[in-house]
Parts: C-alpha cells; sequence; structure tokens
C-alpha cells in the first residue's frame, strides 16, 4: 500500500522480479527518472540495472499524457515488463518513488543481500497530486543542521512525493546563509553565546550543492531570509541596520519574539537587497520567503528616524511601515522574475504579488485568498511538528500547547470546508513546520517529522484519502520502510548534535 494513497490504484494479476536481467530503457527527457531510478534502486537492491534499448522497465514522456498535469504518471506492473510513463519529467520522478514503495521494505535497506531477486506486485496505477505545493519548512537558524541531514531530509521528503524543502536559513537566533558582502552575518550571527552555546553555517558550495541534490529528485529548496522583525542576529553583526545608533547587540540566546527589528532607513534597504540578489544566485527557486511575521514596532513608533519616514510617505502611523518594508522588498523579487512569500499572522493585507502563508489561522488564509493572494496553508494546529506527537515521559521536550497527533494532521485539509470556489483555487496547497527551539539532534528531528509528514503528504497529494480506511492500513506497512530507511520514528533523543558543523570564516 501506497503513501500517499494513489488516486488510482488497481491489483492484477501476476508479479514484476528485479533480477540480474533486469535493464532500464529511457530516452530524452526521461533520461533524469531513468538516473534517479537506477540511483536510489541499484544499490538497494544489489541489481545493476543497466541501460538498454531494449530494457524491461521502461520511462516514458509522452505530451499526449497531458491530463496527467506536472507530476501526474500511470503505472502498470505486469509479469514481463514495467511501464511508467507521464506527460513531464517530474512525474517520471513521482512514479520512481512509487516503484520503490512496491519492493519489499528490505530492498530499502542500507545494506542488502547482492544479487536477489525482488518481487513487485502486479498494479494498474494513475496518480496525479490535487496540490502543487506539497513541503516541508525546516528551521536551520535556532539550531544549525549540517548538509548531511538536509540531504537526507530531501530524501524522505522526495519518497512521500512532498515536492519543497523551504529552508528557514536566519532568525533571531542564528545567521546561517553565507553573504559575501556581508562577511560578518556568518562570522557573528552564525555563533550564539548563552548557557548553550550554538554556532554553525553552509557555505555557498554546500547550498548549491544541496539544490542540485535536491532537483535530481524533485525537490525545489525555497529560502527564507527573515525580515524585517526575527534579525538579531543581523543586527549583532551589523548595529548600523538597527533603530538606535551605536548600539550593539549579541545574538538572542532566548526563544519567542525578540522586540530589536531592523530600521527602515535607506541603507538597511540596500542592505536586503543585496543579500536577497546573493541568494538568488544560490536558489533558483520561483519562490522566495521573506518572513515578515511578529514584527514588533516599538522601536519604529519610538525612532526618531521610523517616524519621520512614516510622515514623509504619508502614513497614518510607524506601524504602517510593515507592509511598506515588505512591499518594497517584494517588488525587487518581482523585478527580478521571482515571486515573494511572506507569513501572514492575522488578516491584514500584504503588499500585491505575494504568496501568503496562513499560521495563525485558516481564516486568515481565506481573507488572503479572496484579496487575491496564492496561499500555502500552513496553520499551526495541525501543520507545526514541534509540537510533541504524544503524551508520556518518553516524549522529547517540544512547543508548549498540547499535543499534535498523527490523526490531527491527517484530518487538515489544504482547502477547509465552505470556502467558495475562487478562493479555494488560490490555495496552492499546504506544508509541515519543524521549528527547532527544542530540536537539538537529526535523530529528535526525524522523529518529530515521521510518520506526522507521511500523513500530511498522503491528505496534500489525494484529499480524498481516509483515516480508517486508507491511511492507518497502508502506514502499517509504510513503517518498516521508514524502519528499513532508519527513520528515527522511536521516542530516541539521541543522535547526531546539530551543532555539527562550525561557522564558515571569512
Amino acid at each position: 500500500m501506497i503513501i500517499p494513497h494513489p488516486t488510482q490504484y488497481a491489483r492484477i494479476p501476476g508479479h514484476f522480479t528485479f533480477d540480474a536481467s533486469t535493464a532500464v530503457r529511457a530516452d530524452g527527457p526521461a533520461a533524469g527518472a531513468a538516473r534517479l531510478l537506477r540511483t536510489l534502486l541499484a544499490p538497494a537492491t544489489g541489481l545493476p540495472l543497466r541501460l538498454s534499448p531494449a530494457g524491461n522497465v521502461v520511462l516514458v514522456v509522452d505530451d499526449m499524457l497531458g491530463g496527467l498535469g506536472e507530476e501526474g504518471y500511470g503505472l502498470t506492473v505486469g509479469p514481463d515488463a514495467v511501464l511508467l510513463r507521464a506527460a513531464r519529467p517530474a512525474g517520471l520522478l513521482r512514479g520512481v518513488q512509487t516503484l520503490r514503495q512496491l519492493l519489499p521494505p528490505e530492498a530499502l535497506a542500507a545494506q542488502p543481500v547482492a544479487g536477489v531477486p525482488w518481487r513487485i506486485p502486479g498494479v494498474q496505477i494513475t496518480d496525479v497530486p490535487r496540490h502543487p505545493w506539497r513541503g516541508a519548512m525546516l528551521d536551520v537558524a535556532r539550531h544549525f543542521l549540517p548538509v548531511s541531514f538536509l540531504r537526507r531530509f530531501t530524501d524522505l521528503l522526495a519518497f512521500h512525493k512532498l515536492n519543497v524543502l523551504h529552508l528557514h536559513l536566519t532568525d533571531d537566533q542564528g545567521w546561517r546563509m553565507p553573504v559575501a558582502a556581508f562577511p560578518r552575518l556568518t562570522e557573528v550571527g552564525g555563533r550564539r553565546g548563552g548557557p548553550v552555546p550554538h554556532e554553525g553555517a553552509y557555505t555557498a558550495a554546500e547550498l548549491r550543492g544541496l539544490v542540485a541534490y535536491a532537483a535530481e529528485r524533485g525537490v525545489t529548496v525555497v529560502p527564507e531570509i527573515e525580515m524585517p522583525g526575527h534579525t538579531r542576529a543581523a543586527l549583532a553583526a551589523y548595529p548600523e541596520l538597527g533603530n538606535v545608533p551605536g548600539r550593539q547587540l549579541d545574538v538572542w540566546t532566548e526563544w519567542g519574539v525578540c522586540d530589536t527589528v531592523l530600521g527602515v532607513h535607506d541603507e538597511v534597504l540596500d542592505f536586503c537587497r543585496t543579500v536577497l540578489g546573493e541568494v538568488l544566485d544560490v536558489f533558483p527557486s520561483r519562490y522566495v520567503h521573506i518572513g515578515g511575521d511578529e514584527c514588533p514596532v516599538t522601536e519604529w513608533e519610538t525612532g526618531t528616524a521610523a517616524r519621520e519616514r512614516a510622515a514623509r510617505l504619508g502614513l497614518e502611523s510607524p506601524k504602517a511601515l510593515h507592509g511598506w518594508f515588505l512591499g518594497q522588498v517584494g517588488d525587487f523579487l518581482l523585478a527580478q522574475g521571482r515571486l515573494p512569500v511572506c507569513w501572514a499572522e492575522d488578516s491584514g493585507a500584504p503588499p500585491a504579488g505575494f504568496t501568503v502563508m496562513p499560521w495563525r489561522d485558516t481564516d486568515h488564509g481565506l481573507a488572503a485568498a479572496r484579496r487575491g493572494h496564492d496561499v500555502v496553508m500552513t496553520p499551526y494546529r495541525s501543520t507545526y511538528l514541534d509540537y510533541p506527537q504524544a503524551t508520556g515521559p518518553d516524549e522529547p521536550p517540544g512547543q508548549a500547547g498540547g499535543v499534535l497527533d498523527l490523526r490531527a494532521v491527517h484530518a487538515a485539509d489544504a482547502v477547509p470546508p465552505g470556502w467558495e470556489p475562487e478562493a479555494a483555487a488560490r490555495v496552492l496547497g499546504t506544508q509541515g513546520q519543524l521549528w527547532t527551539e527544542y530540536v537539538t539532534t537529526t535523530a529528535q528531528a526525524e522523529y518529530l517529522a515521521f510518520p506526522r509528514l507521511a500523513a500530511l503528504a498522503d491528505r496534500a497529494w489525494n484529499p480524498a484519502s481516509r483515516w480508517s480506511a486508507d491511511f492507518r492500513p497502508a502506514l502499517h506497512a509504510h513503517q518498516s520502510r521508514l524502519d528499513a530507511l532508519r527513520v528515527h520514528h522511536r521516542r530516541d533523543p539521541g543522535g547526531t548534535p546539530a551543532t555539527a558543523s562550525p561557522a564558515s570564516p571569512r
């Protein structure tokens, strides 16, 4: 049984056997999917899976299958051959993951028995996702996670047909994105003191490598650079970006909302454009997230420069500088051919052109959709994976506020009931959020993510999937696959420390 649950699935007689004679046939636009299939299955099965014009595992991109959309695929497994077809190469990548799940769990293990034949059942599948945005956000700012884990996490997303890895790269507690024009962002902003010192930053080469690795698996890496709030690490590195001249700050060692924010003078806007220019050079994603949430305005209300700027702009109060600031940065991204994304914590209006992630309340998403914004649904009570999965003494530390169990994740629909068709059409999809205030190891991160991300993936791909009839039975078999992939599904707070890599020197 497959997760996410296919939109059409039928068992047909017989089995196909992968053995030493099995070969792969793929031409032209199917070559990337064939490469991924061989990368994933050849080491796992211990079989050569060579390429051959006479191969019996056939991958085809066919424009005539336009009804399958960008990511849909058709898969037929018979006794003599496997045929995987799609209208676009991305659809073949999704079908490759289905083939992986059809194999016995032992074939996914890190050290399989070489050369053993592997049978998969005869099936006829036609599978098309409901939503184009199905993802997971990983906060690497609060606790740095090594790029090796980001690649592993990407593999797990792709295995569940999730197609977006949203990287939260900066916050009050750390700056992880290298910016050549501002080296102190990682030299100073990438290091946190306090009772438990912490540090880490990526190199541009590591991030470019991650982008390429993810793209091969059909996953887009969406970067997030927080502004104008959640910027204490940047202000520690470059105090002149703040609202109080001459003030020296440290990288914040607490959690929650910090009241120190970026100033609104021209030098700050130049800084943001320069930083984002380097971000665009590393991340080709069409979407770029600029945060925009939890921005206290006390410093603007009490600061002379901000009050004067608001008056010159004809704004009713310094608070209105928030929308103006986002508009300035959003216009820069739009001019570069990118689409700005922001969090929405109320029903206020983001600037035109923004894609909105409503995290407090689904009604905020409805308000944004009605104003003409595209929406990615991220309500915290169904998508925030830093909440505990269960009660009990063995549960690792997590966000206060109650349990978010597997059933609650699966019950959430990216399009809540009652939305009118015009607003529903604005919903791009959904994603899970893994904030890392309390996540200090890679094992903890995996435990909190899975199997809850499997539940989110199931409904994001196929909202018709039912908890009792479809997902729960499939999860019983799927857990064996996760075990074989060595996902830390048990309540184990141990694992690789999140401080595995030092901040990059300049």
